[in-house]
């Protein structure tokens, strides 16, 4: 029998670190109020997590989207605004998301 169901795409993990000078905690949550509810709008964005270590001077983001492409579009996006704000060293990758090895870890994904 034909199968008309489409089979779901895997959802993507962007993960991006940086160096980055600062601001830190408080002063960056206030500085990047604007960056983050535009982040908020951005397709196929599920969440994002902000991540920081001023002790080493280095940021994070890790971003669930719902596909590869969205995902990519996002980083190809997101590359020359991190440069104006003063990140340097910056890497980034797509990993596709194991859905059932991330549910048996409470990981926020769906199948």
């Amino acid at each position: 029998m034909f199968n008309t169901m489409e089979t779901p795409m895997p959802a993507t993990l962007l993960h991006i670190d940086f160096a980055f000078p600062g601001p830190w905690g408080s002063a960056l949550a206030e500085a990047c109020r604007d960056l983050a509810a535009d982040i908020a709008t951005e397709p196929g964005l599920r969440w994002k997590m902000w991540g920081e270590d001023p002790e080493s001077g280095h940021a994070s983001g890790e971003y669930l989207f719902d596909c590869r492409e969205h995902a990519q579009r996002y980083l190809d996006k997101h590359l020359p605004r991190l440069a104006a704000f003063g990140a340097t060293e910056v890497h980034a990758r797509l990993f596709d998301i194991n859905a059932p090895l991330s549910a048996a870890t409470r990981a926020p994904v769906t199948a």
